[in-house]
C-alpha cells in the first residue's frame, strides 16, 4: 500500500483529502503544520507528499528544498497545493523540486487522479539505476559534463542540482545536438506519464533549464529556439 504524507493547514481540505485517498486505498499520515511536516518527511519515508505552499512554522517551498537535500525521501514525488495562480508562484514551487502543481480550489477527482501519476513514475533513484544498467555514457559538450548514471550535471566546472523534468530535457537534447525535437516529441520523451502537462509545460521547462545552464538564459547559446517547430541543442 502506497503511504502518502498529506501537509495542508485547512482541516476541512486536509480531511477531504485524506478521506479521499483512503477510499483509493492509499494510506494517508495527515499534518497541519510545517514543522511537523519537516519532522515527519525527515524520519520515514513515504511513496508521495502532498504539500500546501502556505503553512505555518515553514512553508512549502522551504520543506521541499529541505526534503530534496537528503533524508529518507530525497527524491520522493511532491504535489504542491497553492491557493496562488500567478505563474511566478507555481515556477517557484516547481525549481524548489516539486513535480507538480494545483492550484486550489480543484476538484477532488483530478488530485487522485494526479496523485495516481505521480505514483507510477519512476522515483529519481530509479532513473540513475535505470541509466547505470543501460550503460549511457557521460556527455561532454559545450562546458557541460553530463553523467546519466550519477544524475549529475557540471556546468563550467560547478555542480548545478537539475530536477528530474530538467535532467530529462538536457540528456535528450545533448545527446541529439543539432537535432530539432518538437514540443510533442519532447513531452513524450521527458515526461514518462504526461497526462496533465502541456505544450506550455515544455516551454516553461525551457526556460528553467536556461536559467540553470545558459551564461545569458536572454540569449541561449546551448538550448535554442527553433521557431514554429521546437528544441535543439547547439550543433557541436
Amino acid at each position: 500500500m502506497s503511504r502518502i504524507l498529506v501537509v495542508e493547514d485547512e482541516a476541512h481540505i486536509r480531511d477531504l483529502i485524506v478521506l479521499h485517498l483512503g477510499l483509493e486505498g492509499l494510506e494517508t499520515t495527515a499534518v497541519g503544520d510545517g514543522h511537523d511536516a519537516l519532522a515527519r518527511a525527515s524520519a520515514q519515508p513515504f511513496d508521495l507528499i502532498i504539500l500546501d505552499l502556505m503553512l505555518p512554522g515553514i512553508d512549502g517551498i522551504a520543506i521541499t528544498r529541505a526534503v530534496r537535500r537528503d533524508g529518507p525521501n530525497h527524491d520522493v514525488p511532491i504535489l504542491m497545493l497553492t491557493a496562488r495562480r500567478e505563474e511566478s508562484d507555481k515556477v517557484l514551487g516547481l525549481e524548489s523540486g516539486a513535480d507538480d502543481y494545483l492550484a486550489k480550489p480543484f476538484g477532488i477527482r483530478e488530485l487522485v487522479a494526479r496523485v495516481r501519476a505521480l505514483l507510477r513514475r519512476p522515483r529519481r533513484s530509479q532513473l540513475q539505476a535505470e541509466a547505470a544498467a543501460g550503460g549511457d555514457p557521460p556527455v561532454d559538450i559545450h562546458g557541460l559534463h553530463i553523467d546519466p548514471a550519477r544524475r549529475q550535471v557540471r556546468v563550467r566546472g560547478e555542480d548545478v542540482d537539475l530536477t528530474a523534468q530538467e535532467f530529462r530535457l538536457l540528456h535528450v537534447l545533448t545527446t541529439h545536438p543539432g537535432i530539432v525535437f518538437s514540443r510533442d516529441a519532447l513531452l513524450t520523451r521527458v515526461w514518462p506519464d504526461h497526462t496533465y502537462v502541456t505544450d506550455r509545460s515544455v516551454d516553461s521547462l525551457v526556460k528553467r533549464l536556461r536559467r540553470r545552464i545558459e551564461t545569458d538564459p536572454a540569449n541561449p547559446e546551448i538550448i535554442l529556439t527553433v521557431w514554429g517547430s521546437g528544441y535543439k541543442c547547439a550543433d557541436i
